[in-house]
């Protein structure tokens, strides 16, 4: 895409980086592996503070609400669990204009047909970013409505935040370990769904089904 005008600053060292950086965690926190990409910007937030120039976004399943957050990114670093045909936990690397072909690839939900339109929009309009890379998760588990990652998926959030803390390094988000505690305004997942919260309240098998009501459900299915 080097043929879209971007804003930029140049290093001392004579490289030139994006002005405005977007990190962005997309997916269904509801949904067990399905919330992976949220728990990565949430991660983000909670150990590291960045430059004034690069904001960290919770998109969720917002889908086309996210167009202008891409639009106006100089450089975008998206989370996602995708499904690669993999073993689950393992992670993909994906940069520039490959990122919308693997959003759609193979969907698993409609938050990634939404997001996979937000970048074919931002390229007809030629505002997409002048670099992307998207750091996505094999999942394990989709079908647990209230589960959370399971414990592959959530061991390679830390190879994943490595990934994407150097590369926010490379474009001068200025990444250093957290030392001001973040206000309830300034948290990108509320305090009651934040990973910890919301594993320990949630109630037995016993308590909610999983599966569905069966008052609703087909006799003898």
């Amino acid at each position: 895409m080097s043929a879209i005008a971007t804003k930029s600053t140049c290093h001392p060292g004579g490289d030139t980086l994006p002005a405005r950086i977007v990190v962005l965690g997309i997916g269904n926190l509801l949904w067990a592996d399905e919330g992976f990409g949220v728990r990565c910007i949430e991660a983000l937030q909670q150990r590291w503070e960045f430059a004034d120039h690069v904001q960290l976004i919770d998109g969720g399943t917002q889908g086309l609400y996210l167009i202008q957050h891409v639009q106006q990114a100089d450089a975008l670093l998206i989370f996602d669990a995708i499904d690669y045909g993999l073993a689950p936990g393992t992670l993909k690397t994906v940069r520039d204009d490959e990122v919308p072909r693997y959003m759609g690839a193979k969907k698993m939900s409609l938050h990634q047909t939404g997001f996979q339109e937000v970048l074919s929009l931002a390229i007809l309009t030629g505002k997409y970013p002048q670099q992307v890379l998207l750091i996505g998760c094999q999942p394990q588990e989709l079908e647990d409505y209230g589960g959370s990652l399971r414990p592959v998926v959530k061991a390679a959030m830390e190879e994943a935040l490595a990934l994407g803390v150097a590369e926010l390094e490379r474009w001068g988000a200025r990444p250093v370990a957290r030392r001001t505690p973040l206000a309830a305004r300034e948290v990108v997942t509320p305090n009651e769904l934040a990973l910890t919260a919301y594993e320990a309240q949630r109630p037995s098998a016993e308590e909610a089904c999983r599966i569905g009501d069966e008052r609703f459900m087909l006799k003898g299915a």
